[in-house]
């Protein structure tokens, strides 16, 4: 965990997004340095300054102004509504929303339907797209929010909880109502934040499964041209090879997500997971209650920006990235695979596209830097060349009905140590009863499991509350 979501590490007064964090807040008055004064608010003195009760009322205006302007009554701990106008706005700004033209919709499209032909060769997984749209950036914006809502809230959510919790009781009594102010500002905030991301992200992302998690809607093949051209820029490959590659990837990420039932499940929960593992450290909180003055605002937003009260990184956490990071690289590994066999000598830029493809997810590319913001976890398959070479070693040795037949169950799948040795794993698939019914291999080593632990029978038949009513003092157990 590199980079510290929603704002909680120290912000650089220069940067322009900043200055953007609230729709309203120009129409407050304000006119002053945001980099010198708390919030940003016009009037109120820096760290050290002179306090006036006449200033503190000019802020909670503000600051009233600003949530109203922003949407300041939205439920949960993110402003969603600021964070679109926010990411649409930037993508305008940023000259990224072109609208794809007619000829794009059904390059687009024709690609799709070529290369779900050439994926029913190489894999037995049937094909997963419904319907295929073309996206500009500002689509992809709009057609994501809601999976980015559920994967922010968990996050957004124990980070304003954590830091709370670990507050000494003097402390919130200090504060008094700048906590509740607080929590509609740190809405705000975790929106801005999410909105700059998300623009880098739509500007950037090429389908609607680049960054290995379903984003889009279910069943809904999407790319975006505007941004398969810039991605090609300097590349000696015409933009139609790029598109029938990108277009494999992914009808076969939908392949894997409409016909494995658990695995977009599974992803999601393990952000949640790791969300869960938030924790605050209150070693360092025991002089925080002498430290905030309830008459200078900016004490608290020194205490948010210090470093005081960002986040450890747990054990459990440090377990919960690890499986959701295998399990990443494992879906990335299969996709690149089968579309390697899909493509083989049919498209003449296929390996190239796929080692620039590779390259860009596995040194942390703008999707996976943005998604560290806005999370707070890289969410980069770190071993996905360990789990290209599984995968293919399982085809060789199985053929790849066995090989896809690995995805009936979570518990049949490779963890990290067959990453570090994939022939164990091919050889424990070597025996045929358990590659023709792998569910019923599971539940054989269930009922092997059980039987080495017989239950005791024998307290059954004498239950333990018989046993404490003959037994006492007097009446020993012969």
């Amino acid at each position: 965990m590199t980079n510290m979501p929603f704002g909680f590490s120290s912000q650089d007064p220069d940067d322009p997004d900043k200055g953007d964090s609230s729709q309203g807040r120009s129409e407050g008055g304000s006119g002053g340095n945001p980099g010198d004064n708390p919030f940003g608010f016009a009037g109120m003195p820096g760290p050290g300054g002179n306090f006036d009760i006449g200033q503190l009322g000019q802020m909670l205006t503000q600051l009233g102004q600003a949530l109203s302007h922003s949407g300041g009554g939205q439920s949960g701990p993110v402003n969603y509504d600021l964070a679109k106008q926010l990411a649409v706005q930037q993508l305008h700004n940023n000259q990224k929303t072109e609208r794809p033209s007619q000829e794009q919709v059904k390059a687009i499209e024709d690609a799709v339907r070529l290369a779900e032909l050439w994926l029913d060769g190489s894999t037995s997984l049937p094909a997963g797209v419904r319907s295929v749209q073309t996206w500009s950036s500002v689509d992809w914006v709009e057609k994501t929010l809601p999976v980015w809502q559920r994967l922010c809230d968990p996050i957004a959510q124990r980070m304003s909880s954590a830091w709370l919790e670990a507050l000494p009781e003097e402390a919130k009594q200090a504060a008094g109502p700048l906590l509740n102010m607080l929590g509609q500002m740190g809405g705000m905030t975790f929106g801005s934040q999410l909105g700059s991301g998300l623009a880098q992200l739509g500007g950037d992302v090429l389908t609607s499964t680049e960054v290995g998690l379903p984003l889009g809607p279910e069943g809904t093949a999407a790319l975006l041209p505007a941004n398969i051209a810039r991605f090609i820029e300097g590349l000696d490959r015409p933009i139609s090879e790029a598109t029938l590659f990108l277009a494999a990837r992914e009808a076969a990420h939908h392949r894997l997500f409409g016909h494995v039932p658990w695995l977009a499940q599974r992803l999601l929960a393990g952000v949640e997971e790791f969300a869960r593992g938030i924790h605050i450290d209150t070693s360092a909180l025991e002089d925080l209650a002498g430290k905030i003055d309830p008459s200078n605002p900016a004490s608290m937003q020194e205490m948010m920006s210090s470093g005081m009260l960002e986040p450890k990184t747990t054990p459990e956490q440090e377990a919960a990235l690890t499986r959701l990071e295998t399990l990443l690289a494992l879906v990335e590994g299969w996709v690149d695979v089968v579309v390697a066999d899909a493509l083989g000598d049919r498209l003449p830029g296929a390996e190239a596209l796929g080692e620039l493809m590779r390259r860009r997810r596995g040194s942390g590319g703008p999707a996976e830097q943005t998604f560290a913001t806005l999370i707070g976890l890289e969410l980069r398959p770190r071993r996905m060349r360990d789990a290209a070479n599984l995968w293919r070693l399982m085809a060789e040795r199985h053929g790849t009905d066995a090989r896809d037949q690995v995805w009936d169950h979570p518990d049949l799948l490779p963890d990290s140590s067959d990453l570090d040795e994939p022939l164990d794993f091919a050889d424990r698939w070597g025996s045929s009863s358990d590659l023709d019914d792998p569910i019923a291999a599971i539940r054989r080593a269930e009922e092997a499991e059980k039987s080495s632990n017989p239950p005791n029978h024998q307290d059954d038949e004498n239950p333990s509350t018989d046993q404490d009513e003959d037994q006492g003092p007097d009446n020993p157990k012969p």
